[in-house]
């Protein structure tokens, strides 16, 4: 098992800074603001990779560690088939356009979920990718596709099971946890829903357990560096206590809003 992980939510607390080590993003709305638009539903998800980039750009700026995006849920199988064929044709194209930039800006590349869908030639230039970028720092950049929260945590039993059955009647969360998609980032800071949906769609459901949830109504292809800020600025206003009270709470461990008297810029 993985040493060194880290630390959970629900059995210690986590350091808390005015900017959220992790943010993770479900990036909806592409096809409505294509619609709004006359154009097709693939128009908005083109536009959609603009948006992500400028995201990653802001998150490296900004000093932000993890930004984990949800592309392609296991769910999204059940559009039209059409639909499906473009997505894996962008994501193989972004892939072998976008990942010499990330590596040339230090930022690293993984991809969570399951690949067994795929055809070999993303399948392969997942990995290429991967690799590349294995020892960059300044920030990590994972994309999920074809992940589900339910599949993640299911894989992580099985996978803990069949290397330490002699667990089957006493493992904690502590056993469950190197085994998940995501045991070597920290848990979620803040979570942001774009396009006006109120729901977490099955996105990272462990690791959401004590997140701050920022909903909004701009659609991902128009959601730039100006509506992330505003994100970042709800994060900072917000007390976290993880279970405690406010009392509680020492002043090192309140976000900027509280800690400085402030709100971010």
């Amino acid at each position: 098992m993985m040493a060194n992980l880290p630390p959970s939510s629900t059995r210690t607390i986590p350091d808390v800074s005015s900017i959220p080590r992790h943010v993770a993003i479900i990036m909806d709305g592409n096809g409505r603001w294509a619609k709004q638009r006359f154009m097709p539903r693939v128009a908005g998800h083109q536009r959609g990779v603009e948006a992500l980039r400028e995201v990653v750009k802001a998150c490296r700026d900004l000093g932000v560690g993890y930004l984990t995006v949800f592309a392609f849920s296991s769910e999204n199988w059940r559009r039209p088939a059409e639909e499906v064929s473009f997505l894996m044709t962008l994501f193989l194209k972004m892939l072998e356009r976008e990942v010499e930039k990330l590596h040339r800006n230090d930022i690293r590349l993984r991809i969570i979920g399951d690949r067994s869908p795929f055809d070999d030639k993303l399948r392969q230039t997942m990995r290429e990718a991967e690799l590349l970028t294995e020892k960059n720092s300044a920030l990590t950049l994972t994309i999920a596709a074809n992940y589900g929260g339910r599949w993640d945590v299911m894989h992580a039993l099985r996978t803990m099971l069949k290397e330490h059955p002699e667990l089957m009647q006493t493992f904690t969360e502590a056993d469950v946890q190197p085994y998940l998609s995501m045991s070597d980032a920290p848990e979620p800071d803040l979570f942001i829903r774009t396009g006006g949906e109120q729901r977490i769609s099955n996105f990272m459901l462990w690791q959401l357990a004590y997140t701050e949830l920022y909903f909004t109504d701009t659609l991902w292809p128009a959601f730039d560096r100006g509506e992330f800020e505003k994100a970042i600025a709800s994060y900072q206003k917000r007390e976290r206590r993880f279970g405690r009270t406010s009392e509680q709470l020492p002043g090192e461990q309140l976000t900027g809003a509280q800690a400085q008297g402030k709100d971010y810029a």
